[in-house]
C-alpha cells in the first residue's frame, strides 16, 4: 500500500524527497509563506500555492487514515474484522468507499430488516439469498417461519421480511454501491424544473427546463440550482436509467436458474428503488455540490490574489467619495501615507444648486491639499458622483484624475470594531470614504482589514462552506502580503497579523511596542516585542521591512539567517554595503553569472535558489513587486451607458472571473460581460486560463440592452 508520501509525490509530480521535507516544515510549525520563500532547497523551489495545496491534501489523507483505523476498530470490537476486510479498508482511496465497507456493521435505527431479523427470519432470508442449487421453494420453505406471535401470520409475511433483510444486505453491499455510484456518475442526469405551476420571471429562468449529464454539468450550474431549490422556486432530481442501474445489481447478485431466482430480483428492485437509489441521488448531488463549491472557492482565490495585488497609486495626496443619495456624498482627503487630513460631506445629487455646492467645496479642498486622484466608490449615486467629479476636474483646470474603485466591503468594514478603534472621531460613512481613498492608494494594506468573503470577487460565496472559503482566502492573503513584505513602523495590527509567524496578539504588541519606543531601528529589535520568541521571528523576520535601518538588508526580503551569506556574495562580486545603499548593484547579475551560480552558492553556504534570491533582492532592495504590474486605469471623462455603440472599441479593468465569462469595467458603472467564447481565438476550458482580475483589456461592444442594464463585450474584432 502506497504511503502518504508516495501518495502525494505522485499526485503532484513531485519527487517524494521533497514531499516528505514539507511535511516535516509543516508539522515543525512552520508556516506556508516561510516554507515557500526561505526553504526552497528543501523543496525544489514549489510556490506557496502547491504548498497549500499539499497541506490540504495531506490534510485529507490523515483523517482518512483516522477514519480507517476507527473503523477497523469498530468492526473488531464486534469481532467481524477478517484479513481480506482490513486489506479491502486499508486499500479504500476515499472516505465514501471507507464509509460503503463500514456499512453492513455500523450501528443503524430500527429498519424493516431488523424489525424481521427480530422475528426470526433471517435463516430464511440467508438460505434464499444465498440460492444454491438444491434450494427448495422459497414459498414452501417460507411456510415454515409462520409464527403469528411474531408477527408472521402467513408465508407471505415471512417472505416478506426475508425479502426486507436481503434488500439491505443488497444496499450494503459496498461493491455494489461502488458499482451504481461510478454509474450515476456517468450516467445519471439531473433535471430542475419550477416549483409553480406559472413561474414568474426570475434569474432561475434558465433552471425552468434544465437537463444535464451529472458528468457536464458546470460548477456554477449547480450551486445556481441548489440556490433555486433552497428558495423553493425550483424543483430538483438525479436520475438514472432504472433498468440500467437494476442490470448492473442483478448481475451482481442473481444466479439465474435457482428456485430462489425471483425473489432475489424482486429483493433487488426493492433495494435499489427504495434504499440505494434515494441514497445515491444525496451523494450524487453532496458530490457535485462539494466538487462545485470547491470550484468556486478555488475562482475566487483566484480572482482574489491579483485583486489583492493591484498596483498601488503611491505618493500622491487622495480624496476619497462615498457616494450617496439621501445622505449625501462623503469625503475624505487622505496624505500619501493615509493620513486623514479632511472631511466633509457633500449633496451632488440634491438638485443643481446642491451639485455647484458640491463643486465649490471640494475644489477648496483640491487645492488646499494639493489633492492628486480622486477615488469614487462604485455603489449607489455612483454614476452621478462620477459626472460631478468630471465637472470639478474641469473646474480646477485639471491636473487631477479619478478611478472608479470597487467598495465592496467597505461598509462591512466601516462598521467593525476595528474601524471604531482605528477612526474613534469619525462616524460609519466617513470611515468608508477613508478606506475607499486608501484602497487606491494601496489596495492590499486597506483590503486585509476586510472579511475576505465581503471583498466581491466570487460567485455564489454565501453558499460555500465558510470555514472552508474563510480558510482558502486568508490563505490567498497571507500570501500576498508576504509576497509583498510589511513596513514594520508604518503598517496596521490588521495588516501585521497577516505577515508570517505573527498573531493578533504579536501584531497588537509590535504597534503598541513603536507607539511607547519610537521607530524600530533593525530587524533584531523585534526580539524584543512580548511574546515575540525565536520561533516567530524566524518566521515573520524576512517578511518585514524597516526602512529606517542603518543596514540596508533590513529592508530587502533577504532574511536575518542568510545576512552572511549576502555579504559574502557582495564581496565575491567585488561590492559593498556602500554600493547596496546607493543602488549600484545594476551589474551583479552580470558579474554573478560570471563567477559562476554554483560556485558562488557553495562559498556563501547556501543553495543556488537562495542565492539567486539574495541577489534579486541586492539589486533592488525595498523592491515592490506589485511595481512590475500593469498600472490602474485613471479617468477624466466620464461616459454612459447610452453613449455606447456596437462597434466601439475600449479599454476595461477585468473586474471578475467567473465560470461563464468575465465582467469588464468599462466606465459606465455598469459592467460588460465578456463571454467565455468571446475572450479569444482559441478554445479553452475556463476563463482564468487567459485573464485575472485587474487585467487591463481591449474590449469591442457587442450589444448594449439599457433597459435590462446588460453589456455584451468582446475581445475578438472577429466575432462584430
Amino acid at each position: 500500500m502506497e504511503t502518504i508520501i508516495q501518495i502525494l509525490a505522485r499526485e503532484l509530480d513531485r519527487p517524494a524527497q521533497h514531499v516528505e521535507n514539507i511535511i516535516t516544515l509543516l508539522d515543525e510549525g512552520n508556516t506556508v509563506p516561510f516554507i515557500a520563500r526561505y526553504r526552497k532547497e528543501l523543496h525544489g523551489a514549489m510556490d506557496d500555492q502547491l504548498i497549500r495545496q499539499l497541506a490540504d491534501r495531506l490534510q485529507y489523507l490523515r483523517n482518512l487514515q483516522d477514519r480507517r483505523d476507527e473503523v477497523k476498530q469498530a468492526i473488531e470490537g464486534q469481532g467481524k474484522l477478517t484479513g481480506e476486510l482490513s486489506a479491502a479498508i486499508d486499500a479504500a482511496s476515499t472516505l465514501a468507499e471507507v464509509e460503503d465497507l463500514y456499512r453492513p456493521y455500523k450501528q443503524k435505527r430500527r429498519t424493516r430488516a431488523t424489525m424481521a431479523k427480530e422475528k426470526g427470519l433471517e435463516p430464511l432470508a440467508m438460505l434464499l439469498f444465498a440460492q444454491g442449487r438444491d434450494c427448495p421453494d422459497p414459498l414452501d420453505e417460507a411456510a415454515k417461519y409462520i409464527d403469528p406471535e411474531k408477527g408472521v401470520e402467513t408465508a407471505e409475511d415471512a417472505l416478506q421480511g426475508a425479502s426486507d433483510i436481503v434488500a439491505e444486505l443488497v444496499s450494503d453491499d459496498a461493491d455494489i454501491r461502488k458499482t451504481l455510484r461510478e454509474l450515476y456518475l456517468r450516467r445519471a442526469v439531473i433535471t430542475s424544473c419550477a416549483a409553480a405551476k406559472e413561474p414568474e420571471d426570475s434569474v432561475y429562468r434558465l433552471y425552468y427546463e434544465f437537463s444535464s449529464l451529472v458528468s457536464k454539468t458546470q460548477g456554477h450550474q449547480v450551486l445556481a440550482i441548489n440556490r433555486g431549490e433552497r428558495e423553493e422556486i425550483l424543483r430538483v432530481s438525479v436520475e438514472l436509467d432504472r433498468e440500467l442501474a437494476l442490470v448492473a445489481v442483478r448481475r451482481a447478485v442473481v444466479r439465474p436458474g435457482s428456485a430462489a431466482m425471483n425473489f432475489v430480483k424482486t429483493a433487488v428492485e426493492d433495494a435499489y428503488d427504495r434504499l440505494i437509489a434515494p441514497s445515491l441521488e444525496r451523494e450524487v448531488r453532496s458530490d457535485l455540490t462539494e466538487k462545485a463549491s470547491e470550484g468556486a472557492i478555488g475562482q475566487f482565490a483566484l480572482n482574489l490574489r491579483p485583486l489583492l495585488m493591484q498596483p498601488p497609486v503611491k505618493g500622491f495626496v487622495t480624496m476619497g467619495l462615498d457616494p450617496g443619495y439621501r445622505m449625501g456624498c462623503k469625503v475624505a482627503v487622505v496624505d500619501p501615507t493615509g493620513k486623514v487630513l479632511d472631511t466633509t460631506v457633500v449633496y451632488p445629487t440634491h438638485g443643481e444648486r446642491g451639485k455647484n455646492e458640491a463643486i465649490d467645496r471640494l475644489a477648496v479642498l483640491i487645492k488646499k491639499h494639493k489633492v492628486a486622484h480622486i477615488a469614487i466608490g462604485n455603489g449607489t449615486a455612483s454614476r452621478e458622483t462620477e459626472q460631478m467629479a468630471v465637472e470639478l476636474i474641469r473646474k480646477v483646470g485639471g491636473g487631477v484624475s479619478y478611478m472608479i474603485v470597487n467598495e465592496a466591503g467597505a461598509s462591512v468594514y466601516s462598521a467593525s470594531k476595528l474601524a471604531a478603534e482605528e477612526f474613534p472621531e469619525f462616524d460609519v460613512n466617513l470611515r468608508s470614504a477613508v478606506s475607499i481613498a486608501r484602497r487606491l492608494q494601496d489596495p492590499l494594506a486597506e483590503l486585509v482589514k476586510i472579511d475576505p468573503k465581503s471583498i466581491g470577487v466570487g460567485q455564489y460565496q454565501h453558499d460555500m462552506p465558510q470555514a472552508r472559503l474563510g480558510e482558502a482566502l486568508d490563505g490567498v492573503v497571507e500570501d500576498c502580503v508576504n509576497a509583498v513584505g510589511v513596513d514594520v513602523n508604518t503598517a496596521s495590527a490588521p495588516l501585521l497579523t497577516r505577515v508570517a509567524g505573527l498573531t493578533g496578539t504579536t501584531a497588537k504588541n509590535i504597534v503598541k511596542y513603536r507607539e511607547e519606543n519610537g521607530p524600530f531601528t533593525t530587524r533584531k529589535q523585534i526580539l524584543k516585542v512580548p511574546k515575540v520568541g525565536p520561533k516567530a521571528f524566524e518566521q515573520c523576520a524576512g517578511f518585514l521591512r524597516v526602512p529606517e535601518s542603518k543596514s540596508p538588508l533590513d529592508n530587502t526580503a533577504v532574511h536575518p539567517e542568510s545576512y552572511g551569506a549576502a555579504e559574502q556574495l557582495l564581496a565575491l562580486c567585488g561590492h559593498d554595503m556602500a554600493d547596496v545603499r546607493a543602488g549600484r548593484l545594476g551589474d551583479l547579475k552580470d558579474r554573478l553569472a560570471a563567477y559562476g551560480e554554483e560556485k558562488a552558492a557553495a562559498e556563501c553556504g547556501v543553495g543556488v535558489p537562495t542565492l539567486r534570491d539574495v541577489a534579486a533582492e541586492l539589486a533592488k532592495p525595498g523592491r515592490d513587486p506589485r511595481d512590475e504590474l500593469p498600472a490602474p486605469v485613471l479617468r477624466t471623462d466620464v461616459m454612459e451607458m447610452k453613449d455606447l455603440k456596437p462597434g466601439m472599441e475600449l479599454k476595461g479593468t477585468v473586474r471578475n472571473v467567473i465560470d461563464f465569462g468575465a465582467f469588464v469595467d468599462i466606465g459606465v458603472h455598469q459592467d460588460g460581460l465578456v463571454h467565455i467564447s468571446q475572450i479569444c481565438n482559441k478554445f479553452i476550458k475556463h476563463p482564468s486560463e487567459v485573464l485575472s482580475v485587474g487585467d487591463v483589456v481591449t474590449v469591442w461592444v457587442k450589444e448594449v440592452d439599457e433597459k435590462k442594464k446588460r453589456i455584451s463585450l468582446t475581445m475578438r474584432r472577429d466575432k462584430l
